[in-house]
């Protein structure tokens, strides 16, 4: 499961601005079909999910192939997304000025704490994660930038909402897909908001299995030049290896020193 993702597969994009290009939003639109999917897609299954008639994926998925874009799958079953997305990805990250300040700050944590540290980028209600340091334990999706989790169940997320007003909070919560992740997962609203409270009265946050079954972490929330929360750092481990009374007491304050070293002042 995961949250959404920018321009959603389905979604209609219709702007009255005269500045708004119809033809690009489509291409997008074609593109962000493969978000949910874990298979190459046919034209109809990408038409399905974007909404767009035939003739218009036909020539969507024409051009975005001619330009790299989308290429066909290895086993000619489909359609993939082309290398040249990667480019981007890459441009995301060389330029972003808060990844190349955080950059090393995450390096020096990874090495003094030795379990999983990321980076993650608030987009509306979800975090994206930008840098994924990882341990020994660490699945596939695990270690890739561009994953994303909920805001509204995740120890970054909850240590940004506690950065941010009550009403802040509660809009968060209330346009949320509060369903749960693990049997663990916290979804009633009273139940978020005290953990919100929690994070604000300790200044961090933590998730134990919100996410995934067995893993604890901890969140701290990096602040832009405005004073608003705009990322966090995670922290995360195994219940297996650690308490979270060990776990808070040893990294907590190792994390909320590197937030405070990314965050601008």
């Amino acid at each position: 499961m995961q949250p959404d993702r920018g321009l959603r597969a389905g979604d209609t994009a219709n702007s009255s601005d005269p500045l708004f290009v119809q033809s690009i939003a489509r291409a997008i639109q074609v593109l962000s079909s493969f978000h949910q999917t874990d298979k190459p897609l046919t034209l109809a299954e990408i038409g399905v999910a974007c909404g767009l008639g035939k003739s218009a994926v036909q020539r969507v998925v024409f051009t975005l192939r001619e330009l790299g874009y989308i290429e066909r799958d290895p086993t000619d079953r489909g359609y993939v997304p082309g290398i040249r997305i990667l480019d981007h990805a890459l441009d995301y990250l060389r330029l972003n000025p808060l990844i190349e300040r955080a950059s090393p700050v995450l390096l020096e944590l990874r090495r003094n704490v030795r379990e999983r540290v990321d980076l993650s980028l608030l987009d509306d209600l979800r975090l994206v994660y930008a840098s994924r340091l990882q341990s020994k334990r660490e699945t596939f999706y695990a270690t890739l930038v561009g994953h994303s989790v909920p805001v509204f169940c995740t120890s970054g997320g909850r240590a940004i909402m506690a950065s941010m007003s009550d009403g802040e909070v509660e809009d968060i919560i209330e346009r949320s897909d509060c369903r749960p992740y693990t049997a663990k997962t916290l979804t009633a609203p009273q139940d978020i908001r005290a953990e919100v409270r929690k994070a604000r009265a300790n200044g961090y946050a933590l998730a134990l299995e919100q996410i995934q079954a067995g893993e604890i972490a901890i969140g701290v929330a990096i602040s832009g030049s405005d004073g608003r929360p705009q990322a966090a750092i995670h922290v995360a481990g195994s219940l297996a290896e650690w308490d979270p009374e060990t776990f808070c007491a040893r990294f907590a304050p190792l994390a909320t020193e590197a937030a405070r070293a990314i965050s601008w002042r």
